[in-house]
């Protein structure tokens, strides 16, 4: 595992955020673990996340991916993929990521997906056009200069001049309609569709067992990656 994950609620400017992330690290945990600790004060430190959220998150993504190739070779020649998610006041949500970790909701048993998946295939122009390119040589996943699946990540210096760490951002309004939020790494993702998770999910309360139960369930069904999820309520009805 090189996962790192945040799940905590904390008072700023007498509101009260929630903040979850999932962080799922490759070549080492050692960026991983750096966000874990900055990625979230960078967001939050950022004078116009009031009055502009999106182009704070933006420009916290971006100010921390340089950090950490500015600390290289401190923190290694490894990188992370991050799906991040900042509820404010428990009423509106907003949802970044880089890489293929993963937020869903669900919306009377509904999934909806939060997050974009950044997938060499899908991003072949923007890595060809900065000079890379896409192989599924070796093997058969699609990936950055034969090296990496992901088209954007935090980190991975050698690779970093054909990739981008800039995040898609979404967000919308917590209403009545709304049960609960999953968010997971790739592991989880590679072998359960949006809408399995939301069904394993919505039947179970706690949203403790109901993480632990999603991840056995992955386990369960033989994948191969690393398996970490959150599962946020938003009511118990």
């Amino acid at each position: 595992m090189e996962d790192y994950h945040v799940a905590k609620f904390v008072q700023l400017d007498k509101h009260e955020l929630g903040l979850f992330a999932i962080y799922d690290g490759h070549l080492g945990d050692s960026v991983p673990a750096y966000l874990q600790t900055h990625l979230f004060a960078n967001i939050l430190k950022e004078e116009d996340f009031w009055t502009d959220s999106t182009r704070s998150i933006t420009k916290a993504y971006e100010r921390t991916d340089q950090a950490i190739l500015n600390h290289n070779p401190d923190l290694g020649r490894g990188g992370s993929t991050a799906v991040t998610a900042i509820l404010i006041d428990g009423q509106k949500l907003l949802v970044a990521n880089v890489g293929d970790s993963r937020a869903v909701l669900s919306r009377k048993a509904q999934a909806v997906q939060m997050s974009t998946d950044h997938e060499p295939n899908t991003e072949r122009v923007s890595i060809e056009d900065r000079g890379g390119f896409v192989s599924n040589m070796p093997g058969d996943v699609a990936r950055v200069n034969g090296q990496l699946a992901v088209s954007r990540a935090f980190g991975d210096k050698n690779l970093k001049s054909h990739l981008r760490s800039d995040p898609d951002i979404k967000t919308t309004n917590i209403g009545p309609d709304t049960d609960l939020m999953i968010l997971a790494s790739d592991g989880l993702w590679k072998v359960m569709s949006n809408q399995e998770a939301v069904d394993i999910a919505t039947k179970i309360k706690d949203p403790l067992k109901g993480a632990k139960q999603l991840a056995m369930e992955a386990l369960n069904r033989d994948s191969k990656d690393d398996i970490s999820c959150i599962v946020v309520r938003f009511r118990l009805g």
